[in-house]
């Protein structure tokens, strides 16, 4: 279950990313941070949800933003879905569960008749003082980054 509140400090937190890197969100402090949680590299809704990302990443980055994609694949399989679409933003991965479980976006879903644990396509939005400002679940792709980005512009440059 999660432990994260609206309107409070997101405990810090560190994964393996793209790029050969760790990502720690306290290395980020003075920066609004958009972290979006989702199943799975490389399939339809997760290329279309990070394609909007990717198309609108100058406006993020113009304010102040930095975009990270969360899902379980490995840094392998991120880096190949990164380069290939063309990604300006870090993905991490978190193959032990450990944030998504923080974030509570691991969910029992139905694959084929069966039931499952996945992450549900989730979004949140840090502001640069680590505080969580908005949180998006059982995200819809169409029009989502749109809506995160109209939350980001309402925080205002930091």
């Amino acid at each position: 279950m999660s432990s994260l509140v609206l309107g409070k400090k997101v405990p810090d937190f560190r994964l393996p990313a793209t790029g050969d890197q760790e990502i720690r969100l306290a290395d980020l402090k003075g920066t609004h941070v958009v972290l979006y949680f989702y199943p799975k590299d490389s399939t339809p809704g997760c290329t279309l949800e990070g394609q909007d990302f990717r198309d609108q990443h100058a406006k993020f980055k113009r304010l102040n933003t930095v975009i990270l994609g969360v899902s379980r694949d490995s840094l392998a399989a991120h880096a190949k879905f990164k380069d290939k679409q063309n990604f300006p933003f870090e993905l991490l991965s978190d193959g032990e569960e450990t944030l998504c479980r923080r974030f509570d976006v691991i969910k029992e879903k139905n694959m084929y008749g069966k039931k499952v644990l996945g992450i549900e396509r989730s979004t949140f939005l840090i502001d640069a003082a680590g505080v969580l400002r908005a949180e998006w679940r059982k995200v819809k792709v169409p029009g989502h980054v749109d809506e995160v980005l109209a939350a980001v512009k309402a925080l205002g440059k930091s």
